[in-house]
């Protein structure tokens, strides 16, 4: 059995920040899919405070939130390959500045109550007017002419932000917006795709039609549910 465990749930795009790491680095671990409407002891054990995923368990050591393991499995495994810059003055350039910009984002973009931004058409004016101009800064200042946020290799800016584009792009598709568009993000859009033609994270991505169904049904609960209030 793998020393190394990662409880998480399929269409949480934090979990997939953690699985892409993880097969990146060639680390072998197990993995437990939760259920969040009925949380497992080990889950609450771990994860007593916030009791969400994903959560990796290291040696019976627990850690929390998804840009905090994936600094934790740099420090743990920083070779084969290394996620980070070896240089210091790049890594906070390069990598803390995009990732301090992006870590809120993902919540906005893929968090629980993202359809409820989506309930009037006033609420999706100002919500997609706000995505736009974070993507456009990201377009603007992150990439430059580098392959990947760090430069010709994948880091861990790379999978923190790739995360949030692939759920926005199902999102696109389920409340029927135009968001991420290759003719305004084109740097952006030329990332993306080389980001999936890596060979572990192209073997790593979750089923979309799976992902789409899921999404309708959620907003569908969320959005009857906030209109009975």
């Amino acid at each position: 059995m793998a020393e190394v465990k990662l409880h998480g749930v399929w269409a949480s795009t934090f979990c997939y920040r953690v699985i892409w790491a993880l097969k990146l680095k060639g680390i072998a671990y197990d993995y437990i899919e939760e259920d969040l409407s009925n949380k497992s002891a080990l889950l609450l054990k771990y994860n007593p405070v916030h009791k969400k995923v994903p959560v990796l368990v290291h040696d019976e050591k627990s850690v929390c939130e998804s840009i905090v393991i994936l600094e934790y499995i740099e420090e743990m495994w920083p070779y084969n390959p290394s996620l980070m810059p070896r240089r210091k003055e790049l890594i906070y350039q390069n990598s803390i500045g995009v990732l301090l910009f992006i870590y809120p984002l993902s919540f906005d973009v893929v968090g629980a109550t993202v359809w409820k931004k989506f309930r009037s058409v006033q609420d999706q004016e100002n919500t997609m007017k706000e995505i736009l101009e974070m993507l456009k800064t990201v377009e603007e200042h992150g990439l430059g002419e580098k392959k990947f946020f760090h430069g010709d290799k994948i880091g861990l800016v790379d999978i923190a932000f790739a995360s949030i584009v692939y759920w926005l792009q199902i999102i696109e598709d389920v409340a029927r917006v135009k968001l991420f568009e290759s003719h305004k993000f084109t740097s952006l859009h030329g990332w993306f795709e080389n980001f999936k033609r890596v060979r572990e994270i192209e073997e790593n991505l979750p089923n979309r039609d799976e992902l789409l169904v899921f999404f309708k049904r959620r907003r569908e609960k969320l959005v009857a549910s906030s209109s009975l209030h």
